[in-house]
């Protein structure tokens, strides 16, 4: 196979609420971690596991305005993106993460699956030119 592919899509909960960061020049970038889950039932002991895996979602500009406006914690999104992992140094320690890079998403919840009241109507325009190109 020629070339490579970096691609991530993910449907999962809000853990906490989206935070926004706004720069000069109008550019913002908003952060929030999304939680997946996995069930399975161990053959051994016949007993129900539970998995859950945390993911640190990043979205930027337009797109973090309406996640800053929308979502709120438990909301359930669909999101699409890349993986990127960043480095730091924090006394003298080399500090890693991994984060998904969001350029699409879907909010799935609908107004009352949720504690959040304020969540759009699918019919927002602003949310339609996210779900254009959803595979499904």
């Amino acid at each position: 196979m020629a070339g490579t592919l970096n691609k991530v899509m993910l449907i999962g909960h809000l853990g906490d609420e989206v935070k926004t960061h706004y720069f000069e020049g109008g550019n913002c970038i908003a952060r929030f971690p999304l939680a997946t889950n996995e069930s399975y039932t161990n053959k051994e002991t016949g007993a129900k596991v539970s998995h859950t895996d945390w993911h640190n979602i990043v979205v930027k500009n337009k797109l973090a305005e309406i996640c800053e406006k929308y979502l709120k914690k438990g909301d359930k999104i669909y999101c699409e993106g890349k993986l990127k992992t960043r480095q730091w140094e924090q006394e003298g320690i080399k500090k890693y993460t991994t984060e998904i890079h969001v350029v699409d998403m879907t909010f799935l919840s609908t107004k009352g699956t949720t504690n959040n009241e304020s969540n759009p109507a699918m019919k927002n325009e602003e949310t339609k030119e996210i779900n254009d190109d959803l595979p499904f």
